[in-house]
């Protein structure tokens, strides 16, 4: 179930006090009270409330518009009900100038009032999935709808409507741009929840020192920068689904965060040591090797497995090329639609040239290719002369001659994480010298956010002077060596 939407009752007169709370506690709200307008504004300053019901007209030296104030200056999104007396509707409407929701007068009717803060409820929590969905849409994203007709995107698609409408966790696995948020977001708008949140967070993208406060939210003055109470994302998703993208990037301290949420379905923000029940559905996705981590110690093996309760895997598109014709043609049909020009087809022989392609950056990369093409293209058709493929890493790593591993005897897993090494270097040495070096149009133009691909160069220990024109070619080694 979803949390108990908190309500704070400001009221002098005790006998009405007591009244709205055993009102809206029959309501199933969670009610607190407070006598003065003083003691509202300390618990607005201190706690979270979805609602704050007060008087106008306080006794002593603070109002309901202060409340008012103090509410909206700690929390944004707090809904404010104004309670007024006869004769003062001029200044509540002066009020909701200043923020509030609505104002109901005295003596008020029950009914009428339940509706009205119901109705205010209902209002904030459709403005904050509002946000979430205006985030979400603001990120460029590949294609509207999953497309494939193969055996493999077949069996996602059964895999979808069998795991949907239960309430289990789903791992999502696959290589970065086969498509996880759309599967995640497939498997949320068929389930019972698709009319709650569907809020997504990349792990990969987040700093470390502020992951726990974009998962979690924080409160004011948790840590420098904290001006105001902040909602996480679990909490935004409450009722929903949550998409925690790059899973295997999460640091262990906010792992164990994380699963304590799943366990236990509770929360507690930065700086904050009061428990929040939330209730969110969760969905992961990596393109790591997660037993890999867990046996190595850089991943929970209790996380691992309550995340990965049903697992999913995306084909990559060299594995799925039937799938490039429908895929293209949608995406040509987007772009033709966004940018308000005719819809520029494929020629024979530059569809064959895509259906050809490896695609390391698998579908992310074709849109990326097509996108480039129609814009630049001066015919009416894009041709095989329009498609800028560069060539492929793992070819190259294949063709160098070298052997792909080098010492004998190495365990499987020791062996990949080598060989995986090994083609991270080489490709995005590769992509950094194309773009000279420039962080984001690399980023870009691979796939990747701009802070995941600085995390990789860190990782890989990769230098300026490795992708500078002047050096030599690069060896997919791993010891950073320039020569071949």
């Amino acid at each position: 179930m979803m949390r108990a939407a908190r309500v704070l009752v400001v009221e002098d007169e005790k006998a009405i006090r007591l009244a709205l709370k055993g009102l809206l506690g029959r309501e199933g709200y969670e009610v607190e009270l407070a006598a003065t307008g003083e003691r509202a504004i300390e618990e607005v300053r201190s706690e979270t409330y979805d609602l704050v019901l007060t008087d106008l007209a306080l006794g002593g030296g603070v109002s309901g518009l202060d409340v008012l104030k103090a509410a909206k200056e700690a929390f944004q999104e707090t809904a404010v009900v104004m309670i007024t007396a006869h004769g003062s509707e001029k200044v509540a409407v002066e009020a909701m100038k200043a923020g509030a929701e609505d104002y109901v007068p005295k003596p008020f009717d029950n009914d009428e009032l339940r509706v009205l803060i119901r109705r205010a409820l209902d209002r904030q929590r459709l403005e904050r999935e509002n946000r979430f969905l205006r985030e979400r849409l603001q990120r460029e994203y590949g294609f509207a709808n999953l497309v494939g007709s193969g055996a493999a995107m077949k069996k996602v698609f059964e895999t979808i409507q069998k795991v949907a409408p239960t309430d289990l966790s789903v791992m999502i696995r696959g290589e970065s741009g086969t498509g996880k948020e759309l599967v995640a977001q497939a498997i949320h708008d068929t389930s019972t929840r698709k009319n709650k949140p569907f809020v997504a967070v990349n792990c990969a993208a987040i700093h470390r020192e502020l992951v726990e406060s974009e998962l979690f939210g924080h409160e004011k003055g948790a840590f420098t920068g904290a001006d105001n109470r902040r909602l996480g994302r679990f909490e935004a998703a409450d009722g929903g689904t949550i998409f925690l993208d790059e899973i295997g990037d999460m640091a262990p301290e906010t792992q164990a965060k994380v699963l304590r949420v799943l366990e236990e379905k509770k929360l507690e923000r930065v700086g904050s040591t009061r428990s929040l029940d939330v209730d969110v559905r969760v969905i992961s996705a990596t393109h790591r090797d997660l037993e890999a981590q867990v046996a190595q110690g850089g991943f929970r093996e209790d996380l691992f497995y309550r995340l990965k309760v049903v697992a999913l895997e995306l084909p990559p598109l060299r594995e799925r090329t039937e799938d490039v014709p429908a895929l293209s043609g949608r995406f040509l049909k987007q772009l033709a639609e966004r940018l308000g020009r005719p819809e520029k087809p494929l020629a024979p022989a530059a569809l064959s040239r895509l259906a050809e392609h490896p695609w390391p950056g698998n579908v992310r990369e074709l849109r990326n290719v097509l996108e480039q093409a129609a814009v630049l293209c001066s015919g009416t058709e894009i041709e095989e002369s329009d498609l800028q493929l560069g060539a492929s890493p793992i070819l190259r790593l294949v063709t160098t001659g070298s052997p792909v591993i080098d010492a004998p005897g190495l365990s499987f897993v020791d062996a990949k994480r080598q060989t995986v090494e090994r083609f991270e270097r080489a490709f995005l040495l590769n992509a950094l010298r194309e773009h000279d070096g420039n962080i984001s149009r690399t980023a870009q133009s691979i796939g990747m956010v701009r802070q995941s691909l600085q995390q990789k160069i860190r990782e890989l220990n990769l230098r300026s002077e490795d992708w500078s024109h002047r050096a030599d070619q690069a060896t997919p080694s791993g010891e950073g060596d320039k020569s071949d």
